[in-house]
């Protein structure tokens, strides 16, 4: 390339000669030129003029490669900025097919921008590709990862989306916001698939007593619940013959009422099912008391249609219809369906109004609904149907504790913490109101009392494996206890191996120390127990977030800080 140079020099003193001279001012410009590469040609020299040619040799035919490479960069920008994104990826093409194959990191981002322009086009593939190669010459390159995130997404690839938007909440010590985001979506994902098909086709096991034996405590109005009347029952003092035919009378429904007593549950979904195909006198009872054991289990498919024909049983006891009702309710709400679980509700009400147990679990329902006030109506409304329902005064202190919390009103939390003390000393047998006093406690940082309140509970229901969960995580909190709280959390799953959230808090432990491998055990166990398939999707998440850990620590070296 060519420039004309015009130097102005009628100011300074000039010296002809038979070649034109030139000012001292001129000699300086010009040895300037000269050392940054340019070459002089004399061309003209008139009154007040030194006129020359100037040939550049940093021109676009003598550039070293990177310059020519990051020109074509720079000019690719330009069209991006402009929205003109084909031009673009050809600017970038260029850019790319110039630059030295040692230059990793300017390499990588030229792919990285062509990945860019591509994004703007929607072409996906190309995109993770482009990616690809940018993250293998820079494997720490956030802005690639990220951008090959979001086009797995787009692929459906959830499981490489998941791998990469990890390696870049690591990258950006978890303080991206979007990111995370992405991150959390494709774990719900993940796990909704994972446990759809998982829970379709899972085992179904009976929980442990205890957990049974609380179920059933929620109800103080369901009759499958109650014990045997005293001429159900068979007579010991009758000989062998007499207890028969008494057995035989009793019909399979009374035989699965009287395995319930002995705690022996496996056995009651098929005397149910004698009665029932028998259409005995209690056939309601059985299709009741069957559907509530495949929930246990569960069995949500095979409960509903068990709950259908109660519901829809005129004829049968107005308590047995309220009860499938509440349970067919409570069953929509861990199907994440709110609607039809409100109706069931609101229908169990309608029919049997003095029903405590509507309003107790109606109430239960709006807290989950994030509906606090509906929820303590339902909760008055229970206590003044039964006001030595324990259960229910705990619940309702909870539920206004919980909306002081979140609303941060200091005077209002100080009455609900009254009030569980006021609960716990009317009730002092009820350990579930130690235990969500504990809970409330805690978030006060009142660690020493929460404890004793854990304890308690402890004492009351010894066989509770939650409560020694809940205590451990308090160890960990208060005293930054790790061998403490693990102890305690063993102990839970020593009391109750099918107790899921001792495995689920034992995984999340194990993540945060960094033993990825045994968090993934963990889960997996908690998974096998998981009850809905709500419950099942969650922990699913919980595991491929620590695998995905896993897989990143393999590939890039990275991992999350740890306990």
């Amino acid at each position: 390339m060519q420039v004309l140079l015009v130097l102005f020099s009628r100011t300074f003193h000039r010296v002809f000669s038979s070649s034109c001279s030139y000012s001292a001012e001129s000699a300086l410009v010009l040895q300037a030129i000269c050392i940054s590469g340019g070459n002089v040609s004399y061309l003209n020299c008139s009154e007040g003029f030194v006129v020359f040619t100037l040939s550049v040799s940093g021109s676009s035919d003598h550039h070293c490669p990177l310059d020519r490479a990051q020109a074509a960069k720079n000019k690719g920008n330009k069209y991006f900025k402009a929205g003109k994104y084909e031009q673009a990826i050809q600017c970038y093409t260029e850019a790319i097919s110039l630059c030295p194959p040692e230059k990793n990191l300017d390499l990588s981002t030229f792919y990285q921008n062509r990945a860019a322009a591509y994004e703007q086009l929607q072409k996906w593939t190309e995109v993770a590709q482009d990616c690809t190669k940018a993250v293998e010459l820079n494997p720490k390159y956030v802005k690639a990862l990220f951008r090959r995130a979001k086009a797995h997404e787009k692929l459906d690839n959830k499981k490489e989306c998941l791998e990469d938007v990890t390696a870049v909440c690591i990258l950006e010590a978890f303080q991206n916001q979007q990111s995370m985001l992405l991150a959390d979506k494709v774990l719900k994902l993940l796990g909704k698939e994972k446990a759809k098909e998982k829970y379709k086709n899972r085992e179904p096991l009976m929980p442990s007593p205890q957990f049974i034996k609380s179920y059933f405590s929620s109800f103080t109005d369901d009759i499958i619940s109650q014990p045997l009347l005293k001429g159900e029952k068979s007579d010991e003092d009758k000989d062998k013959e007499g207890e028969a035919s008494e057995v035989k009378e009793n019909s399979g429904y009374l035989r699965a009422k009287q395995y319930m007593e002995e705690e022996n549950y496996d056995k009651i979904i098929s005397e149910s099912t004698k009665e029932i195909e028998a259409k005995g006198k209690y056939m309601a009872e059985a299709l009741l008391l069957r559907a509530t054991f495949y929930l246990l289990i569960g069995n949500a498919n095979a409960a509903k249609p068990d709950l259908d024909q109660v519901i829809s049983m005129e004829g049968a006891n107005v308590k047995l219809r309220a009860n499938a009702l509440i349970k067919r309710g409570s069953m929509y709400m861990q199907q994440q369906q709110p609607v039809l679980s409100t109706q069931d509700f609101n229908m169990a009400a309608d029919i049997d109004p003095q029903n405590a147990d509507v309003y107790h679990h109606r109430g239960q329902l709006k807290i989950l609904l994030d509906q606090v006030e509906e929820a303590v109506e339902d909760f008055d409304e229970c206590i003044r149907l039964r006001p030595d329902s324990a259960l229910a005064q705990a619940q309702k202190c909870f539920a206004l504790y919980r909306q002081a919390y979140t609303g941060n009103n200091p005077l209002p939390v100080q009455v609900a913490m009254k009030g569980f003390e006021d609960v716990i000393k009317k009730f002092p047998k009820c350990a579930e109101g130690y235990a969500l006093y504990a809970q409330a406690l805690t978030d006060q940082q009142q660690f020493g009392k929460a404890d004793e309140m854990y304890d308690k509970c402890i004492d009351l229901e010894p066989d509770n494996a939650t409560t020694y969960v809940h205590k451990g995580l308090l160890q960990l909190q208060w005293k930054q206890d790790l061998d403490k709280g693990l102890e305690l959390i063993s102990k839970a799953i020593e009391i109750d191996n099918k107790c899921d959230f001792a495995y689920e808090t034992m995984g999340t432990i194990e993540v945060q120390r960094g033993n990825l491998d045994k968090a993934i055990e963990m889960f997996n166990k908690a998974i096998n127990l998981a009850k809905s398939e709500m419950e099942m999707a969650h922990l699913y998440s919980l595991c491929d977030a620590a695998y995905a850990q896993t897989e990143v620590a393999k590939k890039y070296g990275l991992k999350p800080p740890t306990l």
